[in-house]
């Protein structure tokens, strides 16, 4: 198994501005993603960014950057243009991993790409794991999603799903979509050229582009929940106390 590790991260933040940058036990956040990345079986870990002062952290702590447009609707477009930079092969493996989870699991990184290089028939791999909490099952910040028996998603939610009618709607093996993926290098470049799709534009959820143009996404059922990611300053908080402790 061979893959990439790609690190999207912008400055832009509503809610903790220059997260990016946020010192985290004396190194900057995406320094801490990029480090964590570099304990999976990645052969190389990038960080693609718009913005000079990202990649100036990252040259200082010995991580790779590329500068890329900051213009890009999305992360997946971020990552198009890295994957063109690098000068990937289409049917190398590119790993997504948020620029703002300096605790990720190396192994997920890992088992997301295995995932993907087992099931050829599809362009992108996910993680989920097991959703207990019915709180968090009505949370629409909780993003759910459901498989089919071959472990492919058939559908990602904001919603409660599946809502299990006898069960008065509790999560009855309901999962929860962890933010980490792998992808087909030569998908990547395509997908820039799919049209916005309007269940994407409803749930306000990138992936469901992928579903409505007919393409897979394999979906590796983790038994482990992944660290805490950093939103807010709250987040923040709690991340510098682990780290710490």
């Amino acid at each position: 198994m061979s893959f990439t590790v790609v690190i999207p991260a912008r400055l832009a933040s509503t809610r903790l501005p220059n997260k990016p940058l946020a010192d985290i036990g004396g190194l900057p956040m995406i320094v801490r993603v990029a480090q964590r990345a570099a304990l999976s079986c990645a052969e190389r870990v990038v960080v693609a960014t718009d913005a000079p002062e990202v990649a100036t952290a990252c040259a200082v702590h010995g991580v790779q950057a590329l500068m890329t447009r900051a213009d890009h609707p999305s992360g997946s477009d971020r990552l198009a243009e890295a994957v063109e930079q690098l000068g990937l092969a289409d049917d190398a493996a590119v790993v997504n991993v948020q620029g703002d989870e300096p605790l990720i699991a190396p192994a997920m990184i890992d088992a997301c790409a295995a995932t993907l290089a087992a099931q050829p028939d599809c362009v992108m791999a996910t993680v989920a794991h097991a959703l207990q909490d019915p709180a968090e099952f009505a949370n629409p910040n909780v993003v759910k999603l459901v498989t089919d028996k071959a472990g492919r998603a058939l559908y990602f939610s904001r919603a409660p799903i599946a809502w299990w009618r006898d069960g008065a709607g509790q999560p009855n093996q309901a999962l929860r979509h962890v933010g980490l993926y792998a992808y087909r290098a030569g998908f990547l470049r395509r997908f820039p050229t799919l049209a916005v799709s309007p269940l994407e534009q409803i749930e306000s959820l990138e992936q469901l582009r992928v579903l409505w143009h007919g393409e897979r996404i394999a979906v590796h059922i983790s038994a482990e929940q992944p660290g805490p990611g950093v939103d807010t300053p709250e987040d923040l908080a709690r991340v510098r106390l682990l780290i710490k402790g």
